[in-house]
């Protein structure tokens, strides 16, 4: 605990991986979560948050994703672990391009617009909080790849026939059909 807020930067252009600082004593913790200034001075992106998103996931293993929103996400777990996997399916260079880190109240991740990102619960009772910069729209255009295809080689740590899912995730194209 006490750790300084730092970004860092990471093999998917525009992803960073945000480093809070939790405060910590016999009663539990504390962190400002998110801070535009502080971040700001740290060279965090523009960003301005229009709606705040909460995911409650009650046993371990549950995977949601791959989505990718037409909007930036800044992406918390304010309660528990999470396995997280990004991946860059924009046009250029990086397409295809997968970083993964484990998520928990001291790790936040800006995920770009464009970037798919899936999650999957290491402890039951996971709490993932996202902010995002667009307002949610049923006519947004979405991009969904499936979670476990082998070409994207993410090592999740509960596989396939162990991760709880749903029927819309697991039929989700591979990222050769996108």
């Amino acid at each position: 605990m006490g750790e300084t807020l730092h970004v860092t930067e990471t093999p998917v252009a525009g992803l960073l991986e945000i480093g809070l600082t939790l405060h910590g004593d016999d009663r539990g913790w504390f962190t400002e979560v998110f801070q535009q200034a502080k971040l700001t001075a740290l060279g965090f992106p523009s960003f301005e948050i229009v709606q705040q998103n909460v995911s409650y996931n009650r046993e371990i293993g549950v995977t949601r994703g791959i989505h990718a929103e037409p909007w930036d996400k800044y992406v918390t777990v304010v309660h528990g672990r999470a396995f997280s996997a990004v991946v860059d399916l924009r046009e250029g260079p990086g397409f295809g391009t997968v970083v993964t880190r484990e998520l928990g109240p001291g790790t936040a991740l800006y995920v770009p617009r464009g970037c798919g990102n899936a999650y999957q619960t290491l402890t039951p009772d996971v709490v993932y909080s996202y902010l995002v910069n667009e307002h949610w729209s049923p006519d947004a255009r979405y991009t969904h790849i499936q979670a476990f295809d082998p070409a994207l080689g993410i090592d999740w740590p509960i596989g396939p026939d162990a991760a709880i899912r749903s029927a819309k995730d697991i039929a989700h194209p591979r990222l050769a059909d996108l």
